[in-house]
């Protein structure tokens, strides 16, 4: 390779590690549950990323990324058998539970904690392309690349995991008016 070439390639890596390692790492993370291996995850792709043929990546990199860390995510969950449910942000909610100073920015932690919480509790697909949706604000075809999904069984899932959200939501609502209570916990 030419010094210009690997010049261009080094460009080529930085930007996309400047631009994707903060979202595949919190990506890596839901899917293994744990901070430190989904870094260890991403590290991994972006080698795995150096070592490709450029060529073989470009036009379609960001499906690229997601699709290697997806499939890393489940070599180590299939290795270590577990899973954790909660996210480090819920956990850090559920823990300043108990501050004394309820704030407005605290109330919208929890309200996020809460939706994570829902989205934990849907079924393993659902919530991988939620989050692929939502979260790395993916296309259906994107998902559809990452996952090998067609692109309308990702629309269907993400379809139905959003309709169960929010009957979830409308009954917990429907009960904490009963309960007299309103919307606040």
């Amino acid at each position: 390779m030419k010094h210009d070439d690997a010049t261009d390639n080094a460009g080529w890596v930085r930007g996309l590690l400047e631009s994707h390692e903060q979202p595949l790492v919190r990506y890596a993370q839901r899917l293994t549950g744990d901070l430190d291996q989904a870094r260890d995850v991403v590290q991994d792709v972006f080698l795995r990323l150096i070592a490709a043929d450029r060529s073989s990546v470009d036009g379609h990199a960001v499906e690229w990324l997601y699709t290697v860390c997806r499939n890393r995510c489940l070599d180590v969950r299939r290795k270590e058998r577990r899973m954790t449910t909660l996210s480090t942000e819920a956990e850090q909610v559920l823990e300043n539970r108990g501050s004394a100073d309820p704030s407005p920015g605290g109330e919208a932690l929890e309200d996020r904690a809460a939706m994570l919480r829902l989205i934990d509790a849907l079924p393993e697909r659902q919530q991988e392309v939620i989050r692929l949706k939502f979260q790395a604000g993916m296309s259906y075809r994107e998902i559809s690349g990452v996952t090998n999904l067609t692109v309308s069984n990702v629309g269907f899932l993400i379809h139905t995991g959003l309709k169960t959200i929010r009957e979830r939501l409308a009954a917990r609502a429907l009960r904490e008016e009963q309960a007299g209570f309103g919307l606040a916990r």
